[in-house]
This record gives C-alpha cells, structure tokens and sequence, in this order.
C-alpha cells in the first residue's frame, strides 16, 4: 500500500504529558489542524501550503520550529528512524490534527516493526487506528473550527487529556464525560501555559475528582 503523509516534525525526546510521562519515544508531528486552539502551541503546524513542502532531510534537520513539512511513506518514516539512530519503541503520533488521516497502515506497520503507538487527538476527527494504538483524547470544545466533539472519538480514547486554566474548562470536561458516559476512563488534567493560577486549579480539581495531573514536564525540563 502507497501510503503516505505530511511530516511537520521527526524527532526522538521524553514523553512528558499522561500516561506515558517518562517514556522515551519518537514523536511524528503531522501536518494541518483546522480546529483553532487559542492557546495552541504548535499553530506551526495548523496550514498545509505547498510552498512550504521540503525534503525529509531539511524537514528532520530543521534547526526550530516551522511550517515546513515533507511528505513520507511508511517506508520513509522507517528509514529515518534506522537512519537516524533512535533507540526508542514507542511512537506518539500528534499534530496538527493527525486523526484528519487515516492511521491504520501507519500504526500496523509500526506495531509489526516493535513499536507500540500511541495518537494524540482533539477527538474533533473519526479516529482511524489499530485495536492496540492508544489513543490519548484531548478535547478542544468551542474552539474557533466550529468542530464537535465525537461520540466515537470519547468511546475509544483510553485517556482523556484536558487543557485547563478556568473552572469554565473544568465544567466543559465534566459536561463532555457525563454527556458521552465515559466517567471511568482515566482523566487528566492539563494546565495551560504552566501558568501559577491554572496549576493550582488543575491540582486542586484533581484531588477533588481523583484524576490526574500532567503538567508537561518535557516543558519544564527545556527539551522538544
């Protein structure tokens, strides 16, 4: 299968969000997001312009952040990892939006080279995957696209992640997990831009509904 997407960022760090906090893992930044988060951090990567198309070498190699991408095969992205020399087993794909593509010939030929993987959504796009692909669910809700949140996407996450700062952040979590019934699934809760006041909200609504915390710790550490 010929098979191909758009790669903004390739690269080897640390977890540092959720469940898999600590984990040494590849990073696959896909290129296009149309949902519009205020506080996104990586609005890089929001517009696919032809433009700014360049080889996977200038794209790996990139010295910052931009809107540079490169388009690879699942072959092309096996090769750069051998190529490159990454030691990690665990593959986070993210974005952008990657769940505006389908996953599946991605995740199976990952899984059947040893690596487990792992998709970081708005929930906003049907998630397309293999049965073993965890699926990390981060909710953007009223957010300048106009998406909704699927029901399909709150079904599948085996996490929920959510990006706070206002107990009106908190209350649209609440809505959203009673709304879809998915209480039982593990939450955490994100604050936004590491500031002061939403970390002391996010620690205390956490102790408050037994979730959990994940404060971005490859922020705090200085590393991509």
């Amino acid at each position: 299968m010929n098979v191909s997407y758009k790669i903004n960022e390739l690269f080897e760090t640390i977890q540092g969000e959720g469940s898999f906090t600590g984990q040494p893992s590849i990073f696959l930044r896909l290129q296009g997001c149309p949902v519009g988060c205020s506080w996104c951090d990586t609005k890089h990567t929001w517009e696919i312009d032809v433009k700014d198309q360049v080889p996977t070498p200038d794209m790996v190699n990139k010295p910052q952040e931009s809107t540079t991408w490169a388009t690879m095969s699942i072959d092309d992205i096996l090769s750069t990892f051998n190529n490159e020399g990454y030691k990690a087993k665990h593959v986070v794909i993210t974005g952008g939006e990657p769940c505006m593509e389908d996953l599946t010939p991605l995740c199976q030929a990952l899984e059947a080279s040893g690596f487990s993987c792992q998709i970081e959504t708005s929930g906003t796009f049907e998630i397309r995957t293999t049965d073993a692909c965890w699926v990390t669910v981060s909710p953007k809700v009223n957010m300048k696209g106009g998406y909704d949140i699927l029901s399909s996407a709150m079904q599948r996450a085996d996490e929920i992640k959510h990006p706070v700062a206002t107990e009106a952040h908190v209350d649209d979590l609440k809505r959203l997990l009673k709304q879809h019934q998915v209480e039982h699934k593990p939450v955490y809760l994100q604050p936004i831009s590491q500031k002061t006041r939403a970390t002391e909200l996010a620690i205390a609504t956490c102790i408050e509904n037994n979730w959990r915390l994940s404060v971005q710790v490859h922020k705090y550490l200085g590393i991509e």
